[in-house]
């Protein structure tokens, strides 16, 4: 992968970006914070994610500064609003771990100890919705979710700091009805999910703003798509053998499956819904990014890629 608006880094090149940045997490931290068949070794975070805290903790103080300026400039009381970043990518490439390690990380930097993670799942259309626009199989497309709420949600937040979006219970496979999560102010929100770098699309194709426009920086983690369907196929395994067994989960029926069946399921699955999406919808989203983070084949960080200013 080349790019002419990105300049790239090693992993010791951006190792050495640290500076003198700590480790604030240990080994039972990184336990919690682990996905499903998603290794990540101390050695990555402090090579990997404490130079990236180390730049989003330098943009923070930019990001304050300019802000002091406007609202110098227009007379204004001096406000506060959250910082935002984005973090986008493949199903089963990592997102949901990273975004785990990097709001630790960041909440323990004294400048921004309050951080809030908020997915796009919450705004995937309800399971009704869905089923009576046909878009089951769709799920995850951009027409699958009600894009124009979740700009709502992410412009109350950057004026006001304050907002709620709905919540998505991925054991249910659907939105549950009448929860919602509650952003307070916080220092630092991470958005995360397959759609934050996408234009629009379906319904919501017209909106005047995209997510983008409401991002401080956004993080899009890259891998070969046939290291990708790897690992969403072992995580298919795995999650067959644990959370599908409960009765209530929507995947239940895959519970009884043979592993020769469930790994069957698992390659379907991703060869019509989640490697068309990819292809279509996510990675030609990945140029919009401020950090491209490369994975190799084992899921480690083997390069990343820093958009030039």
């Amino acid at each position: 992968m080349g790019s002419p608006s990105h300049t790239r880094y090693d992993r010791a090149a951006w190792a050495r970006l640290r500076s003198a940045v700590p480790l604030t997490l240990d080994e039972g931290d990184l336990a919690r914070l682990r996905g499903a068949n998603e290794p990540i070794s101390l050695s990555e975070v402090e090579q990997v994610y404490l130079p990236l805290t180390r730049l989003i903790n330098l943009h923070v103080g930019a990001t304050r500064g300019l802000a002091r300026v406007t609202d110098d400039f227009l007379g204004r009381p001096a406000g506060r609003r959250p910082y935002v970043v984005a973090i986008a990518g493949s199903v089963a490439v990592g997102k949901s771990t990273m975004a785990r390690v990097l709001r630790a990380l960041l909440s323990r930097w004294p400048d921004h100890p309050s951080v809030d993670l908020v997915t796009t799942d919450g705004f995937l259309y309800p399971t009704a919705v869905l089923e009576e626009r046909g878009l089951m199989s769709r799920k995850g497309f951009p027409e699958s979710y009600d894009v124009r709420t979740m700009i709502e949600f992410l412009a109350e937040v950057r004026s006001t700091g304050r907002a709620s979006s709905p919540v998505y219970s991925h054991h249910a496979y659907d939105i549950i009805p009448g929860e919602r999560q509650v952003i307070d102010q916080p220092d630092v929100l991470i958005f995360e999910g397959l759609n934050v770098l996408q234009i629009g699309s379906g319904h919501d194709a017209h909106h005047p703003f995209t997510a983008s426009d409401f991002f401080d920086i956004s993080i899009y983690i890259d891998a070969d798509p046939d290291d990708i369907e790897r690992w969403y196929e072992e995580r298919f395994l795995l999650l067959q053998q644990t959370a599908f067994q409960d009765p209530k989960s929507y995947f239940h029926h895959f519970a009884h499956f043979t592993r020769e069946q469930a790994l069957d399921a698992a390659r379907d699955i991703w060869a019509e819904v989640n490697a068309l999406n990819l292809c279509e919808n996510i990675l030609p989203s990945r140029s919009r990014a401020d950090v491209i983070i490369r994975k190799g084949p084992r899921h480690a960080v083997k390069e990343l890629w820093l958009r030039r200013l």
